[in-house]
């Protein structure tokens, strides 16, 4: 199996949002987020983002209906449903659902431990992005 030669990941999700400022803010506060980068497009949204969680990284942008934008849907255009989910290593788990449950995401799996080791909860962010959160690391069995 081939390593990547560079540090952080090599697989990134990107998002859009509605109001991507905020959406940038609620993600800092809810999930513990750092603004990377944030470059503003020319109407005040979000051109491209940059928010890193360890060595993860989440870009997004505002909702357009141009070029790549044009390819997404936002989940209320779905009914909720989605296609994928950002799945986010976290060490303290509890911790991190006692958080986001606090800012107001939408638990939609109660925090739990899972039998395959380590615990887990998935929620909704503000726009309903769908999210999973774990301390179970598929890299570590395979760490040597």
């Amino acid at each position: 199996m081939a390593t990547p030669d560079m540090a952080g990941s090599t697989i990134i999700p990107c998002l859009r949002y509605r109001d991507a400022h905020a959406a940038i803010d609620w993600l800092c506060t809810a999930f513990g987020f750092q603004k990377q980068a944030v470059y503003d497009d020319e109407q005040g949204g979000v051109a491209h983002a940059q928010l890193v969680y360890g060595n993860g990284m989440l870009m997004l942008g505002s909702v357009r209906d141009d070029g790549f934008g044009a390819r997404m849907m936002q989940p209320d255009e779905t009914n909720g449903r989605e296609t994928q989910c950002p799945c986010v290593i976290v060490k303290d788990c509890r911790a991190h659902y006692e958080r986001a449950k606090a800012v107001g995401a939408e638990i939609i799996d109660d925090y739990a431990e899972k039998d395959y080791g380590g615990a887990g909860y998935s929620c909704r962010d503000l726009e309903g992005h769908l999210w999973w959160f774990g301390s179970y690391d598929p890299w570590a069995e395979h760490a040597g």
